[in-house]
């Protein structure tokens, strides 16, 4: 299956440093990474170091609980984070995702590119991620 590339750009009237700290903090992280409008969070754990990783339960009435596993790779404060992501917990399945911050006018743009996506599913992860980016924006 071909692989695609999606990116995925938003602008935030946040400092660089408030808007990467949220993909680590797991009080902040629950109200937008992964949060869907039928889902509710009922878990995040963060290890937020390299080589540490992430679990983030989204739990939807339509198909029970949604598990997305991701392991640090570089974290590099307030300016890039990217991390390994998978919906197992073996990773055997994982894509590179990597955000990138940037001063923009009074606040920043974030940059969020994601490696390895199946074709058949880019469409699909490219809504989920400016859904998610959408949620950042409102829970700064």
């Amino acid at each position: 299956m071909t692989a695609a590339t999606i990116v995925v750009s938003h602008r935030f009237d946040a400092s660089l440093e408030r808007v990467f700290d949220a993909w680590l903090d797991p009080a902040r992280a629950a109200k937008f990474l992964f949060a869907t409008p039928t889902g509710e969070i009922v878990k995040v754990e963060i290890d937020a170091r390299v080589g540490g990783g992430f679990l983030i339960i989204d739990r939807r009435p339509e198909i029970g609980d949604a598990e997305h596993f991701g392991r640090y790779v570089e974290i590099d404060r307030p300016r890039r984070l990217v991390f390994d992501f998978a919906a197992r917990k073996d990773m055997k399945d994982a894509t590179r995702v990597t955000i990138e911050i940037v001063p923009a006018g009074t606040g920043c743009e974030l940059t969020l590119t994601h490696e390895g996506v199946w074709q058949d599913y880019a469409e699909r992860t490219q809504g989920g991620w400016t859904m998610i980016l959408e949620g950042l924006a409102q829970a700064l």
